[in-house]
């Protein structure tokens, strides 16, 4: 069974869709791409997905054992969260909550870790510092720590490189190339960036006026690839 699985899915606030029937699977291993047009309710599949909103019509399945309070999420920050006044280790150990179940404090467990994450994610410099403090970069690898402190197995990124200059751009790339390919965690991110979803992305959803799903290689001679890229100026 696919790890995630999107059936005959409509979507959208009071009744009314922004997005309907959409099919697809992710399998374990997989690293998804959702691209499309500004609007087309990229991010309120995503927030469906995480079970944030309920979806007008079918239904989102998780396979492999996975449930879905083990799912990863690094949003898209407002302005209020990025003067959020906690220190980084509080911020990251706060990924734990789903695994507490009734308990009401943290276990020696998911102390250990916070602190596996914030070493994978090379802060541990900024550990007791306040996260408002902080770069919009550090900012960005504390949530993803956060994330990981959730899941073993699948991440889903909302835009997790929005406003970084390009070099931390390109750090940030590589971390979550990296824990796919090494780590092997699944990914499902959000990207307005089409050259990067191709280079680094296994796999492509594409969803607005045209729907595609399916590996990048076939994206790009599909006639929604085509047509999005020839009308982005996009070339190989």
């Amino acid at each position: 069974m696919a790890l995630l699985s999107c059936q005959d899915l409509s979507l959208g606030y009071e009744g009314k869709p922004i997005l309907e029937h959409i099919n697809f699977e992710v399998n374990t291993g997989d690293y998804l791409c959702i691209v499309g047009e500004n609007g087309s309710g990229k991010s309120t599949l995503m927030k469906t997905i995480l079970g944030l909103i309920h979806p007008l019509m079918g239904k989102v399945q998780t396979g492999d054992g996975l449930r879905q309070n083990e799912i990863g999420y690094l949003p898209q920050q407002t302005v209020v969260q990025r003067d959020f006044p906690d220190s980084v280790s509080e911020i990251v150990l706060s990924g734990c909550q789903g695994r507490q179940g009734f308990r009401p404090f943290y276990s020696k467990e998911d102390k250990a870790l916070a602190w596996e994450n914030i070493r994978r994610m090379e802060i541990e410099p900024l550990a007791k510092r306040c996260y408002r403090e902080l770069s919009g970069g550090q900012q960005q690898r504390v949530l993803l720590a956060r994330a990981l402190c959730a899941t073993r197995k699948l991440l889903l990124l909302d835009e997790p490189v929005a406003g970084l200059d390009p070099k931390v751009t390109a750090e940030m790339y590589q971390l979550i190339a990296d824990l796919n390919q090494k780590d092997g965690i699944t990914v499902v991110m959000i990207s307005h960036d089409l050259e990067a979803a191709l280079r680094y992305a296994t796999h492509i959803l594409h969803i607005g006026a045209r729907v595609y799903c399916g590996p990048v290689q076939d994206y790009l001679k599909s006639e929604t690839g085509v047509h999005y890229l020839e009308r982005g100026g996009y070339r190989q």
